[in-house]
């Protein structure tokens, strides 16, 4: 034991002697595929500079939401965390928690990320985020299965109720979800309020500026009844978490999954090629083609023992080699401008969102934390008991006023 402890001690004076510095880094990419790649990545880092040691902590998705406020509020954070662009980092910020990080682009942010990432990822004129990769939402389907049912595409409201119908009939879930973690209704609700009101009214409402009576409220939730009413959702969708909702898509037991791109993380590759998407069908002509676009990537607690060594690794992470080493892994957007699409069903996606009117982050990215939480519960109360609808949104009502007032 005394030769071990020994061992132990001439390591870390060597390593202190070598002028080795320690890089702390909290993950939520915990499914295998992201956490394979981030892995990779940070062994490519440790190549690049042999005086850096990184030790990444990779917690469970949800935990790590959970955990985040405490890291940041701690005396001894990582040094290093991922996160979300939008209003989930600007709360933080907006309380000191986290270390501005704008010097770490020595030409400006814009030189290598577009402008429209700037709003996401800055508060009040600092940057505050750094944006790794982002991806679309579609409706996500097998081809297979669209073929041998002789299903077409759906475009428009009336033609995705049809395409529903035709999967019951032939003994199929028309669409899973698994809403164990509440994100996943939020989805649904961010899409039909996007093509019931449009962008400009879905951001107010994530903005506190208008009620959940509203009529163009009611008017999202007589949709999402539709669906509800007819039974074109799995049963049970509380019991699942999205991965074990998106098997049964998989499996073929289902027809549709409305999700991100980040679903053929989870696919067998068996089933990967054979996964497609359509956008979300039109419902008011009139109204614009508006999509979810969420922004994935990192920050810096303002209480980190080791910013220089967590700004060379954030240097590295938005290099466009790494970047573009991510993408192409995964199959997602790079953040950084100069990386291409890495694959066809990536330029698919790209092609969906630039052909569209406007973009958001994601309700629960977009909207206070505490509202996010309130809503999220709503919407999966909602999906359960449909009849509650109308407590559901006074009691959302008394929320936002408690919350922004």
């Amino acid at each position: 034991m005394k030769r071990v402890l020994l061992a132990v001690l001439f390591v870390s004076i060597a390593l202190v002697g070598l002028g080795v510095q320690k890089l702390v880094v909290n993950s939520y990419m915990s499914d295998p595929e992201p956490k394979r790649v981030f892995e990779e990545l940070v062994e490519q880092f440790e190549s690049m500079y042999p005086d850096y040691d990184v030790t990444v902590n990779t917690f469970a998705h949800e935990d790590f939401k959970v955990l985040l406020r405490t890291w940041l509020t701690s005396s001894n954070p990582p040094d290093v965390v991922t996160w979300f662009a939008g209003e989930r980092m600007r709360y933080f910020a907006s309380k000191d928690l986290l270390e501005p990080i704008g010097d770490i682009f020595e030409d400006g942010f814009e030189a290598d990320f577009p402008r429209a990432f700037v709003s996401a990822s800055s508060y009040e004129d600092e940057i505050y985020f750094l944006p790794q990769s982002w991806y679309w939402w579609g409706v996500y389907y097998r081809k297979s299965v669209f073929e041998e049912l002789g299903i077409t595409v759906p475009v428009t409201w009336k033609q995705f109720l049809d395409v529903c119908e035709t999967l019951k009939t032939n003994n199929m879930i028309p669409i899973t979800i698994g809403t164990k973690y509440l994100w996943t209704a939020a989805g649904v609700f961010d899409y039909l309020n996007m093509r019931v009101n449009g962008i400009e009214y879905a951001l107010k409402l994530t903005n506190g500026e208008i009620p959940y009576t509203d009529d163009g409220m009611k008017a999202v939730f007589a949709y999402w009844k539709q669906l509800v009413d007819n039974g074109y959702f799995i049963k049970d969708a509380t019991s699942y978490t999205w991965q074990e909702a998106a098997n049964y898509l998989f499996t073929g037991e289902a027809g549709m999954y409305l999700m991100g791109q980040f679903i053929k993380d989870v696919a067998p590759a068996g089933v990967k090629e054979d996964l497609d998407f359509f956008r979300f069908p039109v419902i008011d002509g009139n109204i614009g083609l508006f999509e979810d676009t969420p922004i994935d990537g990192f920050m810096m607690p303002a209480n980190a023992k080791n910013k220089e060594a967590g700004k060379t690794f954030l240097k590295f992470i938005a290099s466009k080699e790494a970047q573009e080493y991510f993408a192409t892994e995964l199959g997602r957007l790079a953040a950084n401008k100069h990386v291409p699409a890495p694959d066809d069903h990536s330029k698919k996606g790209l092609e969906m969102i630039l052909s569209s009117d406007g973009v958001m982050q994601f309700y629960d990215r977009d909207t206070d934390p505490e509202m996010a939480n309130a809503g999220m519960n709503g919407f999966v109360e909602f999906m359960t008991f449909p009849s509650r609808l109308d407590t559901i949104l006074k009691n959302l009502e008394n929320e936002r006023n408690r919350i922004y007032k």
